[in-house]
């Protein structure tokens, strides 16, 4: 099997959310709006953002989205590729084994890019604040500063847990079942069409579409109660968040931003997965060369 620099995936999911960070800002400001404010749909929200300051203001913070990108998703590929990689030596790995390393390495990205996560949220929800409770961050690095002078070391691990918690499940709905519905496809035929997928862009698209899918199922009730904790300058457990979520807004709460999550992480997993792909075959050709 083939190696690939370490940081070759961090680079890819970069490339990618620099198309998709407008959905994601769109997603974080829904899950942060909480009972007493009307539910808006994700079109008004993204209305809402774009009345603020033009194009400008649906990338605020993007700084911190290619920061988060350049820890949480380079340490989360690149560490399962390199595991991928030693475990395929001894022959093919079965599906449980890759989506263990997959929760495994996706653990520990979380737990990389949790200080850029939390930059990341503030950015893309301080124009939802009054005035006075704003963070008013510029960019990430200042960021970063800010909320270790403010809050101290102890603040880069605000809702690490959870954090780490939804990286792990991401990390195996998103990569590892990349892997299972590429793989699937490449053995079976489609029924009735009789189509038989070939290793190439239309599988990567068709692949990397259905763990879009996945994940964003998977990780929303924990993305939901993450957002709302790293968004907070309070102190409330995950358990706290949750159960006052449940009494406030009723079980359907874990699935607030579901449709701008998905449209999002759909088209952010099929970018990532695309670049990530041409970015391996383009390094393997100039190797050759």
């Amino acid at each position: 099997m083939a190696t690939y620099p370490f940081w070759l995936g961090g680079i890819a999911a970069s490339m990618a959310a620099c198309f998709t960070h407008p959905l994601d800002l769109t997603k974080v400001r829904m899950q942060t709006l909480g009972p007493s404010v009307p539910r808006p749909s994700m079109l008004a929200t993204i209305g809402t953002s774009l009345s603020e300051n033009g194009l400008r203001s649906i990338y605020t913070g993007l700084s911190a989205s290619l920061l988060r990108q350049m820890t949480y998703s380079l340490v989360r590929i690149g560490s399962y590729e390199e595991l991928k990689r030693r475990m395929s030596a001894k022959g093919k790995p079965s599906t449980g084994k890759l989506l263990l390393a997959a929760g495994v390495t996706g653990g520990l990205g979380g737990i990389a890019g949790n200080p850029a996560d939390i930059v990341l949220v503030r950015m893309t929800s301080d124009s939802l604040r009054p005035l006075e409770k704003r963070y008013g961050y510029r960019n990430a690095l200042t960021g970063l500063v800010s909320l270790v002078k403010n809050e101290g070391i102890k603040g880069l691990s605000r809702g690490l847990g959870t954090n780490a918690v939804r990286a792990v499940l991401m990390n195996t709905s998103q990569v590892g079942s990349y892997d299972f519905f590429k793989m699937t496809l490449l053995r079976h035929r489609i029924p009735l069409v009789n189509y038989q997928f070939h290793d190439g862009f239309f599988l990567h698209v068709v692949a990397s579409l259905a763990a879009g899918t996945c994940g964003t199922t998977v990780c929303s009730p924990v993305d939901v109660i993450r957002t709302r904790i790293m968004g907070s300058s309070g102190k409330a457990s995950p358990f706290q968040v949750l159960v006052r979520s449940l009494r406030e807004e009723g079980p359907m709460f874990v699935f607030k931003g579901w449709t701008p999550a998905f449209m999002r992480l759909g088209p952010n997993t099929v970018l990532m997965f695309v670049f990530f792909e041409q970015l391996k075959r383009g390094r393997s050709y100039f190797a050759q060369s």
